[in-house]
């Protein structure tokens, strides 16, 4: 059978296969439901501000939700996969945006390192408590990043079908487990106790607050995929909102399930004893010991898909500075058959690979060290990230007021810009704590901050050509 050539036109670019569901799919796999509810919602219990932490997501849900106001309403200015890099240099210029797109890879590479880690941990404990099988987690944690450098080498819409597989059974587990819990009336009957303000200040707010953002993670990258999306202009702006509004929705009830369930009254002491165990032993109290088994099952594949997102956004971000010359022209190289880009898809891979071995010969935990600093990092970067998107959105629509209306150029981005710097401020007064070492504390903002600079000693130097499409499909 010969062989279909590809139309002229079309060389050097990906694919437009992805419709608001595939998008809202991969991004809430970002964002791991059932990692949150078994491992973030317990230690927001236990560590930030109790019986309130379903209040911490329902803040956090309406500050994202303003920021996505201004973050629609900026997307068909915007004419590239840079996501947070290209809307900042839309509104603040080459030299931040270029800052901001450094600052962006940084920020995704240390998630990447961190759910992968946790992705080798969470199955050597289902294979321990399932088959009796012991492997050490950086074993698992490759042959799992190989599976993932195969997916992300082949269509989006490869990953896109896998990830949408994952996500409904993690979701429907959680679903379970909170109908279970409201069904049958929690620890001592159902209470709208933590949605009260009492319970919103009560203990660490700052760190629950901190937690909260964390779990959000992921929901800004459906710019990532403009390049792969099929109306960009429509796509993403429902994509984003349909992400925020799920996540918070599915946060907020979760939390709120977590705590009756165990108790208000019980809660925080409960969640302080053994917080990887708090959600497990409600699906074993409140559904079965089945339920128990398939959340540690699902709480892998969670992981799963998360580190399958976090790699595709890292490729993309490196795929379009290959394409604007920031980066080497060969990362913008897209496979002739699969449409992907897979030369930064490849180097995605061999730097996580890479740090992991590193990590895991220095004797690393991977969830108390590995997962809790560099996820730390992550939240603190995303943040950072939010802020210079905000703010960016606000000045590109005060030069260009005529475009949009007040409240979507100005008073809604402005307000959520206003929101993440106290959000800001809150992460950096607790970050020593969400670390768990000063001298670590201090090496990863040094590390996000040189990341920015570096950005911008790239866009200080003159651009190389970007490459023909002629050019990239030797490559």
């Amino acid at each position: 059978m010969p062989q279909v050539q590809e139309p002229p036109e079309r060389a050097g670019q990906l694919v437009r296969t992805l419709g608001v569901r595939q998008i809202v799919f991969m991004v809430v796999a970002m964002a791991a439901p059932l990692t949150v509810v078994s491992g973030v919602i317990p230690l927001m219990i236990a560590l930030g501000n109790g019986v309130g932490a379903p209040l911490d997501f329902v803040v956090m849900g309406a500050v994202l939700m303003l920021f996505t106001v201004g973050f629609s309403a900026m997307t068909p200015e915007v004419d590239d996969a840079g996501a947070f890099s290209s809307y900042v240099e839309k509104g603040l210029g080459r030299i931040a945006g270029l800052g901001t797109a450094a600052l962006a890879i940084a920020t995704y590479s240390v998630l990447l390192v961190s759910v992968a880690a946790y992705l080798g941990a969470a199955a050597h404990s289902a294979l321990v408590t399932l088959a009796g099988v012991s492997i050490p987690w950086w074993a698992l944690s490759a042959v799992c990043l190989l599976a993932i450098g195969f997916l992300g080498h082949r269509n989006i819409e490869v990953s896109a079908r896998a990830l949408g597989v994952l996500l409904v059974a993690e979701v429907l587990i959680v679903i379970v487990l909170d109908a279970a819990i409201i069904l049958r009336g929690g620890d001592h009957g159902l209470t709208t106790q933590p949605f009260t303000w009492d319970a919103f200040r009560h203990g660490a707010v700052g760190t629950g607050v901190m937690f909260a953002i964390f779990g959000f993670i992921g929901f800004e990258a459906t710019a990532v995929f403009r390049s792969e999306a099929r109306d960009p202009d429509r796509t993403i702006p429902r994509a984003t909102y349909a992400a925020v509004l799920l996540i918070a929705a599915l946060y907020t009830v979760s939390a709120w399930a977590v705590v009756v369930g165990v108790g208000t009254d019980k809660a925080v002491e409960t969640a302080s004893n053994d917080p990887v165990a708090l959600t497990p032993d409600l699906a074993t109290a409140y559904v079965s010991v089945v339920a128990h088994d398939l959340v540690q099952v699902l709480l892998t594949t969670s992981f799963f898909a998360c580190v399958l997102t976090v790699h595709n956004v890292v490729s993309r971000y490196t795929f379009t500075l290959g394409h604007k010359g920031v980066l080497p022209r060969r990362f913008a190289a897209v496979h002739a058959r699969h449409r992907s880009p897979y030369l930064a898809s490849i180097v995605t891979s061999i730097v996580v690979f890479t740090a992991l071995a590193a990590l895991a010969l220095l004797g690393l935990d991977p969830v108390v060290q590995i997962y809790a600093w560099f996820g730390g990092a992550g939240t603190l970067g995303l943040i950072l990230l939010l802020c210079l998107t905000s703010v960016a959105v606000v000045v590109h629509f005060r030069r260009t007021p005529s475009r949009v209306s007040l409240w979507k150029g100005s008073v809604a981005p402005g307000t959520a810009a206003a929101g993440l710097l106290a959000t800001l401020f809150l992460v950096l007064s607790n970050f020593e704590l969400l670390i768990g070492s000063r001298p670590a504390a201090y090496a990863f903002v040094a590390f996000l901050g040189v990341a920015f600079v570096g950005g911008v000693a790239c866009a200080l130097r003159p651009a190389a050509p970007r490459p023909s499409g002629e050019e990239l499909r030797r490559l």
